[in-house]
């Protein structure tokens, strides 16, 4: 409900900052001054419309800077891509911390003004990702994948818990054998379905079933991998060409940067984005650093990943492994410092304009 009086003349002149509070059916917005003075909230559908009229009444009360909005990769992502098709500068507002949400209270006008006061302060704010390119295309096609190794690996772990209870028949038969005979076997069960209402029939059905799942969970991924493969090599060829990257985890770490890696301000922020740059942990004679436990998690896994590939393959890791071991650290600690240069040599390779360039020779000693 618009709670605002029509603009005058005068107010055409205000350089207007917007916020906006994201829902999935709504989208509350406020507008404050460059003083901070709040012009006014309203609420709009959350629909192509909604962002028309959005825009329009945010214009109105003067010459639009900017627009803070929340949740810029979940509800606001359609909002966001429609204000930045018509030239208006986006940034992404986090969530205010408790003590300030305690303070001030609660509500969709509310948070709306935080955001608004939030991108004018330029506090607590970033550039969101571009989401219609072809790293969104990828983040599409690896949700699927994502949800289908899920999917699959609680099937065999389905099978698997159905067996120790199944009938000692089957579990006789089923017990000691590996996982691809299993799936042979169980997939090549043959039970009369008349006969449901027996033990042993019912667990063969149920094998048969499960069996059936996982084998068409595998050909889902298979095909989406087939798509998934090429596409992380046209977007980007110099990260698939480096050591221990493969295309599951170039596909995760092109997702976390998004199609506008630029947004990226240094490699030490594209390190924090991937909960690898290190944190002090020192007190009094104690000089030390220790694990970050934030960021994108997935990025971090993918980062892993890299460095357990070069400690099993890459002679000069296990080299920096062997020297700094002599020195004291233990692994988990020099698997962080590891991580730490992988994700400086990921950076390069990300925001390189010539996507077909090495990544730095130093940083490839490094690591």
């Amino acid at each position: 409900m618009d709670r605002t009086a029509q603009p005058t003349m005068a107010q055409h002149q205000v350089e207007v900052t917007g916020g906006v509070d994201t829902h999935k059916d709504t989208h509350t917005a406020a507008a404050i001054d460059s003083a901070g003075r709040v012009l006014g909230s309203a609420q709009f559908p959350a629909s192509a419309l909604g962002y028309r009229k959005l825009l329009t009444w945010l214009s109105s009360f003067g010459t639009l800077l900017m627009v803070g909005v929340e949740g810029t990769g979940a509800y606001g992502a359609g909002l966001a891509r429609y204000l930045r098709e018509h030239d208006v500068r986006v940034v992404e507002i986090d969530r205010p911390d408790r003590k300030t949400r305690r303070w001030q209270g609660k509500s969709d006008p509310v948070d709306a003004e935080a955001a608004a006061r939030a991108a004018l302060a330029e506090r607590r704010t970033g550039t969101p990702k571009f989401r219609d390119g072809r790293v969104e295309a990828l983040r599409a096609l690896r949700v699927a994948r994502r949800s289908a190794v899920q999917q699959r690996a609680d099937v065999t772990r389905q099978i698997k818990n159905l067996i120790v209870t199944a009938p000692e028949g089957v579990r006789t038969m089923l017990r000691y054998l590996k996982d691809k005979d299993l799936l042979a076997v169980c997939t090549g069960f043959r039970p009369g379905l008349d006969q449901a209402g027996d033990p042993v029939t019912a667990t063969k059905i149920a094998l048969r079933s499960l069996a059936r799942r996982h084998r068409g969970l595998g050909q889902e991924i298979d095909e989406l991998d087939e798509l998934i493969a090429p596409l992380t090599q046209k977007i980007n060829p110099a990260l698939t060409e480096l050591n221990g990257v493969g295309p599951d985890v170039a596909g995760q770490l092109l997702v976390t940067a998004g199609d506008n890696p630029d947004r990226l301000r240094s490699e030490a922020a594209f390190a924090m984005l991937c909960g690898v740059a290190p944190l002090p942990a020192s007190s009094g004679r104690t000089h030390r650093h220790r694990l970050n436990r934030g960021g994108d998690r997935a990025a971090n896994a993918a980062l892993y990943r890299i460095v357990l590939c070069r400690l099993r393959w890459d002679q000069r890791t296990r080299t920096y492994m062997e020297r700094r071991t002599r020195q004291g650290l233990s692994k988990k600690e020099i698997i962080r410092c590891l991580k730490r240069f992988v994700a400086r040599e990921i950076y390069h390779a990300l925001t390189t304009t010539n996507a077909t360039a090495a990544a730095p020779s130093h940083l490839t000693t490094a690591a």
